[in-house]
C-alpha cells in the first residue's frame, strides 16, 4: 500500500516508521522541516515540507496512486480538511482524521470521515482502567 500521512509529530511519525517497517511506501508531510527528525536517519520513505490540504503538496506525496491518509496534525480543522479532500476529491476509501474536539469527532464520523477522537478515547480508558466494571464503549 501507498500511505501519505500529514502530520511528523509524535503519532505522524510513529506511524510512517511502522508503515514503513511493514513494508509499505510512506510519504509523509509536515509545515516544519525539522519534524522530520524524528523519523530517524534511515526512514526509507517521502518527506514534504508544506501544507497538507494543499494540491501540489499532495501531489508530490503520491495522493493519485494512495490506498489510505492519516491526518494526524494537531489541528483539527486542517486533519478534517485533508481528510474531506482525500476522500471527495481523489476518492481514497480509507482515510481518519485525528480530532481532539470530542463534538467534532460526531460530527464528522456522521458525514463518514472516520476520527479517532483522542481526548474522547483516552478517558474512557482511564475510566476503564479505574472503574473495571464500566462498560467498555465500541469504537
Amino acid at each position: 500500500m501507498h500511505i501519505v500521512i500529514v502530520g511528523c509529530g509524535r503519532v505522524g511519525s510513529t506511524l510512517a516508521k511502522e508503515f514503513a517497517q511493514l513494508g509499505h511506501t510512506v510519504a509523509i508531510i509536515d509545515r516544519k522541516a525539522d519534524a522530520f527528525s524524528r523519523l530517524g536517519d534511515y526512514f526509507p520513505g517521502e518527506k514534504i515540507v508544506g501544507i497538507g490540504f494543499d494540491r501540489d503538496v499532495l501531489t508530490q506525496a503520491g495522493i493519485e496512486r494512495a490506498d489510505a491518509v492519516a491526518a494526524v496534525t494537531n489541528g483539527d480543522n486542517s486533519n478534517i480538511m485533508i481528510a474531506r479532500v482525500a476522500r471527495e476529491n481523489y476518492g481514497i476509501r480509507r482515510v481518519v482524521a485525528r480530532i481532539y474536539d470530542p463534538k467534532r469527532s460526531e460530527i464528522y464520523e456522521r458525514l463518514g470521515v472516520a476520527t479517532v477522537a483522542t481526548v474522547k478515547w483516552t478517558a474512557e480508558r482511564i475510566m476503564r482502567r479505574i472503574i473495571a466494571d464500566r462498560p467498555a464503549v465500541e469504537w
